[in-house]
């Protein structure tokens, strides 16, 4: 078997080895620094969450108004609304999600 012998590098050579090399060693290090910056940001946003919520199934019955029609419901942050049609005006009710307790009550009237 014959085997091949690499010629020795000149000096410019050697120096673009060792420069492409200090490169790659900058390149690397960088990558290595942002993939612990993310696995900081993730860990740090999974053990500071103020808790979350339970998952207890609540059942509450929200009475409303004779002739009262559901519009429209929507999740608004915490809370969920509620558009109602009573007679003709336009009523929006407000719960917190968590605990469907009632937050507000706002409610449309014409001006004449």
């Amino acid at each position: 078997m014959t085997e091949t012998v690499a010629p020795e590098p000149t000096p410019e050579q050697a120096a673009l080895f060792a420069r492409v090399r200090r490169m790659m060693l900058i390149a690397g290090l960088t990558t290595a620094l942002a993939v612990c910056a993310v696995l900081i940001a993730i860990g740090y946003r999974l053990f500071r969450a103020e808790g979350s919520a339970p998952t207890v199934t609540a059942e509450v019955t929200a009475a409303l108004p004779k002739g009262a029609r559901v519009v429209s419901t929507a999740v608004a942050g915490e809370r969920l609304v509620v558009t109602l049609d009573v007679g003709g005006a336009v009523e929006i009710r407000t719960f917190d999600a968590r605990t469907l307790k009632p937050t507000g009550r706002l409610t449309f009237v014409n001006v004449p």
